[in-house]
């Protein structure tokens, strides 16, 4: 597995070694001692599944301290834009989004960890988004901030995204005092 570091310290992209053959192919996209030594050390305890309409935007959340978790996220069907955001406040890039394309054919996973909030947008129909999580879920500490949010920037090419209540009503950058 090829480890990528991004702009974004501890944000990390994952590109598995995959076998493919006349009958498909083969890869690991878990491997805890792979991961061990890129430094990668959480013990993950619960995998979230999701399936999605093309445009559906979900995000951008997070759970607090001390529920917060770290994420390995991965589509297994359809493609995303993924983002995750620095919500870590003594990050010297606090604030800052790094975004890339997970897909079926790729197989890329992106690893999240603690301190940033995480979002996708489907770009096909029937996406199936996995996330192994850290922490359970936690519903006391769950918390979210706008997916549009004009301070943060990010690109996600989509003027009618189907979003969920919660994430319409998410708050905004501007308000969020971070507990990372």
């Amino acid at each position: 597995m090829e480890i990528i570091k991004t702009p974004i310290q501890g944000l990390l992209v994952l590109q598995p070694k995959v076998f493919e053959d006349d009958r498909g192919y083969f890869y690991e996209p878990y491997n805890k001692k792979v991961l061990a030594d890129a430094g990668i050390n959480d013990d993950f305890m619960q995998d979230n599944q999701s399936q999605s309409q093309k445009d559906v935007v979900r995000g951008l959340h997070f759970q607090n301290p001390p529920y917060a978790q770290s994420k390995l996220v991965r589509v297994i069907q359809g493609s995303v834009w993924d983002v995750a955001v620095d919500i870590r406040k003594k990050s010297p890039t606090y604030g800052q989004f790094y975004g890339l394309e997970l897909n079926a054919k790729n197989k890329t996973i992106l690893y999240i960890p603690e301190g940033f909030a995480h979002g996708f947008k489907t770009l096909e129909n029937d996406t199936v988004f996995l996330y192994k999580c850290s922490r359970l879920y936690n519903k006391a500490s769950e918390d979210s901030i706008r997916w549009n949010d004009p301070d943060l920037k990010i690109t996600w090419d989509i003027e009618s995204p189907v979003l969920s209540e919660k994430d319409k009503n998410a708050g905004l950058f501007k308000d969020f005092k971070s507990q990372f």
